[in-house]
């Protein structure tokens, strides 16, 4: 199949990729415009400067990066202190009022809001089907609150960029300002045009997606939560752009560190619902835990979450620098961590095209997902962070 894209990428005129009409003879009468050019990040301290195809091929090749061209102060704010410091519980500690939300996680809800998030032809960030996607992510969890009959307390709100997809917050207050936030992006790409072709995504992200949102409504049910007893805020997020270089969570932390949030954890789900390619490899059904560019206190007690709350294991798994938008949360100063479906080189190999279906997709290994991000967001809800602070670097 990506043979059979490349070949049909390489046949046709480079108009047509670029989305850009050429008039008969239009180049005996125009002067051709140098194409924009956006800094990347391609590891620590590298960097280069592309344009927009450049970036395209770079993820056709495997390459991550960070679009850091208006981000390139993000973390220097919180530059002399150490995510690390921060002090996860050593045990849950939260088993009965997790386990009486958990029988209201559904499958059927996630395989609704799934359905309706892959009926848009594609949620490219700069499309107005993206466009439309955002705002349908952000009216279903108005709905959610509104049916919770939390509308008093929990509040989501749009988070605007300079392109017409935008990014959505929802807001559970705590006792403090202390915030626990869980992610996924709701973007979608087809990597060949990504402008003209479909992309549904029900992998990435839409599953992520999906299984946060229903997470989200299930919280919503424990009216202890809702009305605010819960010792920390929780913050879910719907990041826009994230396949074009993170550049919607990059945005949203980088708001968060000028105005001197106080994040403590942040969790990203970036494709929940594959299993195939691990009963292929002939290897148990597992939760993928990343082990690189992550916090390791955060990581240490996600696993901690999964063997209590999840009838599947864990396994370690590496994804390279800036993998999902649980970088842009650490490099802004705050403990990330990041679970994906299963070790990476078992992880779904439909993405970023049109065959990204949700016929591939398990909604039982979405469901373990969700389970163990219940059990995350509930336990470090009430956890005591103030014990420990943030201390100066030595680096």
């Amino acid at each position: 199949m990506k043979f059979l894209q490349t070949s049909l990428v390489a046949a046709l005129p480079a108009a047509l990729v670029s989305g850009r009409f050429v008039a008969e003879n239009e180049g005996d009468h125009v002067i051709l415009e140098e194409p924009a050019k956006y800094l990347i990040e391609l590891g620590p301290g590298e960097t280069q400067w592309v344009t927009e195809e450049d970036k395209w091929d770079l993820r056709r090749n495997g390459q991550r990066f960070m679009d850091i061209t208006d981000t390139r102060d993000l973390g220097s704010l919180r530059a002399q202190f150490r995510a690390a410091t921060v002090q996860f519980p050593d045990k849950c500690v939260k088993q009965k009022e997790v386990g009486q939300l958990a029988g209201n996680l559904s499958k059927d809800e996630m395989l609704k809001n799934l359905e309706k998030l892959t009926s848009f032809h594609t949620r490219y960030y700069k499309s107005d089907y993206g466009r439309q996607s955002s705002e349908w992510v952000l009216d279903k969890v108005n709905q959610i609150i509104k049916d919770a009959g939390a509308s008093d307390t929990v509040t989501a709100s749009p988070f605007a960029h300079s392109w017409p997809q935008s990014s959505v917050i929802a807001r559970i207050p705590g006792k403090s300002n202390t915030t626990v936030v869980i992610g996924a992006h709701q973007d979608s790409i087809n990597l060949w045009l990504p402008a003209i072709l479909a992309a549904p995504g029900a992998d990435d992200d839409g599953s992520g997606t999906v299984t946060i949102l229903e997470v989200f409504r299930t919280l919503l049910g424990d009216k202890d939560v809702v009305g605010g007893s819960a010792r920390n805020t929780v913050e879910f997020h719907w990041y826009s752009a994230e396949e074009a270089g993170l550049l919607g969570s990059q945005a949203i932390f980088q708001a968060y560190e000028k105005a001197g949030r106080d994040v403590k954890a942040m969790l990203q789900q970036d494709m929940t619902g594959y299993a195939q390619g691990t009963i292929d490899a002939g290897k148990p059904v597992s939760v993928g835990v990343i082990t690189d560019y992550v916090d390791p206190g955060l990581t240490a007690f996600i696993k901690k979450v999964i063997e209590e709350y999840c009838s599947i294991p864990w396994v370690e798994t590496k994804c390279g620098y800036a993998c999902s938008d649980h970088a842009s949360a650490s490099k802004a100063g705050y403990p990330s961590a990041f679970v994906i479906e299963s070790a990476f080189e078992n992880s779904d190999q439909h993405i970023h095209g049109t065959e990204d279906l949700i016929k591939y997709l398990s909604f039982d290994h979405m469901l373990e997902h969700a389970k163990m991000t219940l059990g995350l967001v509930y336990e470090l809800a009430y956890h005591d962070f103030s014990s420990a602070r943030d201390e100066p670097s030595e680096l």
